[in-house]
């Protein structure tokens, strides 16, 4: 029988979508949760996985085409069950109607019901048929069957790679990490899965290599004298949308400081021979992570955002972090950034930094926001003027730290230091509330210990 798998909403309010690269083709054969194709969203590129196991019938969205939520992109001809429907029939739609994976509507109840990774909970990784009933007993209703008794946890070993049909390998393996071990040339079947039921995680690809393998960017030939067009869409569409919203909707202000960061650096330097931030990346950025945390502390107004009946002061922060890719900018999010401690916040931005590299941000990460930091020191400039991201109503940008003659003690000095600049929206930060926040992250750089006595 035919089945169409539909392009879901896999963000928040995800409209469309643009088909980047399908993983198979007309003829293959596929299985349940397996990655066929890769879109591209406002906020990430996502990774789909089938619903369905047989055999691809046709693609019906060719690759770089950009399609609504809802819209057919593949058809699959589903193996069929004992008693099922014959091959090549397909099922008529249903009013009302959902796909598998989906909230809302009937719900359906075939013997095994195929659900997308990430889209709902898959009760067990094997299935079982009915047992066939003698044919005197045929007639009789079928007595209910109770629920088997929950079997205390034991510890399992790691499963070994099942055979299938045609002599191919099956492993327990998500689509992001099957993506990662295709890109770092890792045969899974060769990998021991470390995961709940023997599956394999990121941690057992990235340890089955030396160190992960960069992919460099292919920029797109063009002849001396020529022209490159580059198609506005995905995350640099959404990004000039927000920017262009932003920059002609609040009133920005942009503050200027230069900081003796020479303490940050020595503290940097110390923090890293702790064992507490054993393993995770110390670096200037989690100090002033830490200073606006504390400085958002103590003036609240400037982690809100801006409607136009209220101003709504959050009590938690949720710390963007701006990251250029390939793909454009992206704000990824550290959730909850406010009740971390020092080597938790370290830990998470150590985590934040390896999915922006790898480009498995989810589109959650990527929203809600409440205040961020951009790091234009990293490409070798002093600072510049920030744009607000929408929604909320402060940035901070800090610039390149360096060697300049600084007074210290009525003494002239080689110091290190940085530029920050704060932008904020003036219908809620007024200029003392900002200039506030600014000389206080300021402050706690020149002198770490700060943050103690204010956090």
């Amino acid at each position: 029988m035919l089945r169409e798998f539909k392009l879901p909403d896999v963000g928040e309010g995800l409209t469309e979508a643009e088909i980047v690269k399908w993983h198979v083709a007309a003829g293959d054969t596929v299985k349940i949760n397996q990655t066929i194709v890769e879109i591209e969203t406002a906020k990430a590129v996502v990774e789909l996985p089938c619903p369905y196991e047989g055999t691809v019938s046709a693609l019906m969205v060719s690759e770089g085409q950009t399609v609504e939520v809802g819209t057919p992109i593949i058809s699959v001809e589903v193996v069929p069950e004992d008693g099922a429907e014959e091959p090549g029939k397909s099922i008529p739609p249903v009013e009302g109607a959902v796909e598998p994976g989906m909230v809302g509507g009937p719900t359906p109840k075939p013997e095994r019901e195929p659900v997308l990774v990430g889209y709902g909970v898959m009760p067990s990784t094997t299935t079982r048929r009915p047992r066939k009933q003698p044919a005197a007993a045929s007639a009789a209703p079928s007595a209910p069957v109770s629920a088997p008794a929950p079997v205390p946890a034991q510890p399992q070993a790691p499963a070994p790679a099942v055979p299938r049909q045609g002599g191919r390998v099956s492993v327990l393996a998500k689509p992001p990490v099957r993506k990662l071990a295709k890109d770092l040339g890792v045969d899974l079947s060769t990998v021991v899965g470390t995961g709940p039921q023997g599956s394999i995680t990121r941690d057992d690809v990235q340890g089955a290599v030396a160190a992960p393998v960069a992919v460099p960017y292919q920029a797109a030939a063009v002849p001396a004298g020529g022209e490159e067009r580059i198609p506005v869409k995905g995350v640099r569409k959404a990004t000039a949308q927000a920017m262009v919203a932003s920059a002609f909707s609040a009133p920005h202000v942009t503050e200027w400081l230069q900081v003796d960061v020479t303490e940050t650096m020595e503290a940097v330097h110390r923090l890293r021979e702790l064992p507490d931030f054993a393993g995770v990346k110390v670096s200037p950025l989690l100090l002033v992570a830490k200073a606006l945390l504390t400085a958002v502390k103590r003036y609240p107004i400037a982690n809100a955002a801006w409607t136009d009946e209220e101003i709504i002061v959050k009590r938690y922060v949720n710390l963007g972090i701006a990251a250029a890719t390939e793909r454009g900018l992206i704000v990824p999010k550290i959730k909850d950034a406010h009740a971390m401690s020092l080597p938790e916040l370290a830990r998470a931005l150590t985590e934040l930094t390896e999915r922006v590299r790898a480009g498995k941000c989810t589109p959650a990460e990527l929203t809600g926001g409440t205040i961020t930091i951009t790091n234009v020191g990293v490409f070798g400039v002093d600072a510049g003027t920030p744009i607000i991201n929408p929604g909320e109503v402060a940035i901070l940008a800090i610039g390149q730290i360096r060697d300049m003659p600084w007074v210290v003690d009525g003494q002239l000095a080689v110091r290190k230091v940085a530029t920050l600049a704060l932008s904020f929206d003036h219908r809620v930060i007024d200029g003392e509330q900002g200039s506030y926040v600014l000389r206080d992250v300021g402050a706690m750089l020149e002198d770490p210990l700060r943050m103690l006595a204010w956090g």
